[in-house]
Parts: structure tokens; sequence; C-alpha cells
């Protein structure tokens, strides 16, 4: 902007050099998220995949209770909020009265780990035809990061003040692993978001889940590995070096059930 003027978007594309536009599944406002937090990054790659697939029409999406309670203003789909915990069962509902939609739920660790354990057992063992992105920074974000079940052994929070103690407290617990191990599930996948390498691993793998709902095929499932700056207390940076050096050892990253049809999809 030589002359001290905003170039507006327009002109930007009449330039013919932009390398990343808005997704139309995606709205054009601000969010609320915390400076450096990928809740907006795995947004937007599930908004990408939504255009790519030309769905956006036909989706609806259940947002939780949590960090991301108000994700249905940032979201240019269908949208429903559902009580804490309780995503996946809304879903079912949406679902079967509603089968040529494409239903997906965004949940946080407290929302489907804690709370909401039962709802996302017992829809993968029934093998509802919906996709779960289940987003793992390992601490109740929105409610000044307290112990959440996949908070790490040793993991100071504002409830584990010396650190999560496993004989206390018990083992954090790794979702993707059991959800894999239940009939109804077709895919179940556990990425992360903190580099390009993984970002680009993980919007695959949404458009892989998303697709095998298309098929009509059952279950999918999507953990990501998350960050929490603000409760970590730690730089944006710092944060996603953590996720990388702390929790992917404990939560390795790969596919932990893909089924033949779906291998067939990617």
């Amino acid at each position: 902007m030589p002359d001290g003027n905003l170039i507006t978007t327009e002109e930007i594309l009449a330039q013919g050099n932009v390398m990343y536009q808005r997704p139309d599944a995606l709205s054009e406002t601000f969010t609320h998220y915390c400076p450096g937090c990928t809740h907006g990054l795995i947004h937007r790659l599930i908004a990408e995949a939504i255009d790519e697939l030309g769905i956006r029409e036909k989706t609806i999406m259940v947002a939780p209770v949590g960090c991301s309670v108000l994700m249905y203003y940032y979201f240019d789909v269908d949208a429903v909020e559902a009580a804490h915990g309780r995503a996946p069962a809304m879903a079912t509902g949406l679902k079967r009265t509603q089968p040529h939609k494409v239903v997906f739920t965004y949940q946080g660790d407290g929302d489907l780990a804690s709370i909401g354990a039962a709802e996302i057992l017992h829809a993968a063992n029934r093998g509802e035809n919906i996709t779960v992105f289940f987003v793992n920074n390992a601490v109740y974000g929105m409610t000044s990061g307290q112990m959440a079940p996949t908070t790490l052994p040793g993991m100071v929070t504002t409830s584990t003040p010396h650190g999560r103690d496993v004989e206390v407290h018990g083992y954090p617990m790794r979702m993707a692993e059991i959800i894999a191990g239940l009939p109804g599930a077709v895919y179940v996948v556990r990425r992360s978001v903190y580099d390009a390498r993984t970002i680009r691993q993980a919007k695959k793998a949404v458009v892989t889940a998303l697709k095998a709902q298309l098929a009509g095929l059952g279950l999918s499932m999507i953990e990501f590995l998350s960050n929490c700056p603000t409760n970590w207390h730690m730089s944006p940076p710092d944060s996603l070096t953590w996720i990388r050096d702390n929790m992917v050892p404990y939560f390795p990253l790969g596919d932990f059930k893909v089924v033949d049809a779906v291998k067939a999809l990617e």
C-alpha cells in the first residue's frame, strides 16, 4: 500500500499472487480464541475439506461445550449446539432423521472423554454414520485450566498443582485407541498440527473421514493433539514444541483403525 491506503481483497485477487483465501465454509468474522490456539487452524482444515468435497449446503455441525462453544459463529454451515458431552447423541438423531446430510461433531477432551465418554463409546459401538473431530489439549481450557481426562502424568494444572499423580487421578485416556477397538468405528486416527508436515497429514485425514461418512461406512474419528498456550503458560511457539516433545510420546500419532472400504477412499 504505497499511498498509505488499504488494499482491498478484490485488488489483491486481481494481482494473482494470493497464496491462501478464506474457505467458503468459514464465516468472515473474528474468533474468541486465545493467541496461538490451534482451534482456528483445525477449523480451517475442516472448512477446506468441506469446500473441496462440495458438501457445504448439506453439512450440519454439532458444536460442544468448551472453548469451541461458539464455533457456530465461525462456520458458514447449518449448526446446532449440544449440551455438554452430548454431541454424539445429537448427531445420531440428526443423521438418522436426515441420512442425506453430512453430520460432524467437534469436541474437546473434557466434552468427549469426560462427561461425554458414554455418548462417544455407544455411538462408535453402534456404528453411527457420523464424523467426530476430537481436539485434545490435555486441559480444561475454558474453565481456567483444570485437569482433564487426557492431562499427562506429572502435568501441573489448576486442580493438580503438584502434577497429575496417576495413583490418585488415574492415567490419561487414549481415546483414539479406545474407540478403534469398537466394531462400529471404521476410521480412527490421531493427528496433530504443530508443524507444516503434521498439518498436511491432518488435512488429508479430515477429507478421508468425511468421505467415509459420504460412503455410509460408519463412525469416523480424528483425534487432534492441540495446544493451550494460555493455560500451559507458554508462548505459542513453545506450546507447539511441547506438543511434539511431550504429548506425542504418550499419544502417538498414527492410524488406529482404517477398514478396507476406507482405504479405498484415500
